[in-house]
């Protein structure tokens, strides 16, 4: 008979244990794959003392517990020692026919994840005490709250998918965002129809910007999208029946340039009417525009004879016109007793479109389809903004062909059966 093979205390050590000559304890096993891989501890059980200066940790036989049942569940034992930001490229990795802006949207994320504490820490290590942490870190540095929020769904999607490939067990990122921190996003807020009166008569009448007014006006008219308007050519208008078809936007990326972009479901092709204002801001618009030899080619298919473009002849993009509404803003408040809301943006024309149409009572499937939006709750939401003057028009509109009821008369039974 062999004889058991013993430590330096002089215990004996079990199938697949060893001790080596600094004193510390090593593992052997075979991972899933059918590799050969090892445990390492300075103690061989809880009790024992780790030598000095060196790190506390779990014990040999607390690891090969925690080893086997990651064996019996079928987890991956090297998946789930890779880092987070790992994960996530991987993530990335696997998911990668997205659009470009979602591609710079991805590397972001990962750079900030790389340049975090969690980044370099191993999957199965990440509690989701940890990932709270993250939030708040997130927010000590600036981040807005959806920011945070959006990129905490990505972070949660990828941990998910280490739970299908059994790297792991629970995903640390399944909590509620708003129980770590406070949604302080500031509501959007349309232009009243004063503000909207004021501001169109600025922009007419003002030398530097005046010429972006036939712009502003079809954006109010329309509910586009600012990448959409800037997408617009030409053989877009049907000025014969009234159509401007909606099929298409452009993007700019620094690295790649311009771009051609679908809408992102089905529902934002669509084809909304023009306006009385709309269609004379349009005929303005193809009058005046210069001629421009750009042109780009998606998928087989040229687009060029863009609406608006700069004075080299590229089209307009959201960052040329953001800093546009920007400037507006700005020198308009510095006349104007009533000021323009906090966030003045090409954004608030679409969302002062769809907040009037819902306060005219529109249609919500119909509103829906001239946005544009994939949910219809979406949509909902915009009915929200009601104010006191549309809910007494509408209360009005509805009880005004009924029969009207006698409240005093109704008030003064009441009384007396009391």
């Amino acid at each position: 008979m062999s004889e058991k093979r013993r430590d330096s205390k002089n215990r004996i050590l079990q199938t697949g244990e060893s001790q080596r000559k600094d004193g510390r304890y090593a593992y052997k096993y075979i991972d899933v794959y059918g590799k050969q891989k090892f445990l390492y501890a300075w103690k061989l059980v809880p009790t024992d003392k780790t030598p000095a200066g060196k790190r506390e940790d779990l014990s040999l036989r607390e690891k090969e517990k925690e080893l086997q049942k990651d064996l019996d569940d079928g987890i991956d034992t090297a998946g789930k020692k890779m880092t987070v930001c790992e994960l996530y490229a991987m993530q990335i990795r696997h998911n990668g026919n997205v659009k470009p802006n979602t591609k710079t949207g991805r590397s972001y994320l990962l750079k900030i994840i790389k340049e975090d504490q969690l980044g370099g820490r191993s999957i199965d290590s990440v509690k989701m005490s940890d990932a709270k942490e993250w939030v708040l870190r997130m927010k000590e540095n600036g981040y807005a709250f959806k920011t945070i929020k959006n990129y905490k769904r990505s972070l949660s999607a990828a941990f998910y998918s280490a739970i299908q490939n059994d790297c792991i067990r629970k995903n640390p990122f399944e909590f509620d965002i708003t129980d770590v921190i406070e949604d302080d996003t500031q509501s959007k807020e349309a232009l009243s129809l004063e503000q909207e009166r004021l501001y169109l008569a600025f922009v007419k009448n003002d030398d530097v910007y005046q010429v972006y007014y036939d712009d502003i006006v079809i954006l109010l008219g329309t509910g586009l999208r600012i990448s959409e308007l800037c997408g617009l050519t030409v053989s877009d208008l049907d000025f014969e029946n009234r159509i401007i078809d909606v099929n298409h936007q452009i993007l700019y990326d620094g690295k790649i340039g311009y771009y051609i972009s679908m809408p992102k479901t089905k529902k934002g092709y669509r084809q909304i009417p023009m306006s009385e204002k709309v269609y004379q801001a349009l005929l303005r618009v193809v009058s005046n525009r210069k001629r421009s030899s750009f042109e780009i080619v998606d998928n087989g298919k040229v687009y060029k004879d863009f609406l608006f473009c700069k004075d080299n002849g590229n089209p307009h993009t959201s960052g040329c016109y953001n800093s546009v509404f920007s400037g507006i803003k700005k020198k308009y408040n510095a006349s104007h007793e009533m000021k323009l809301p906090r966030v003045t943006s090409p954004h608030t024309m679409r969302h002062t479109f769809c907040t009037r149409m819902a306060n005219a009572g529109m249609n919500p499937k119909s509103l829906q389809y001239l946005m544009g939006h994939a949910n219809i709750s979406m949509t909902l939401n915009y009915y929200a903004h009601a104010t006191y003057e549309s809910a007494k028009t509408e209360f009005d509109r509805i009880m005004g062909g009924k029969q009207a009821v006698n409240f005093p008369a109704m008030a003064e039974t009441v009384r007396l059966s009391a």
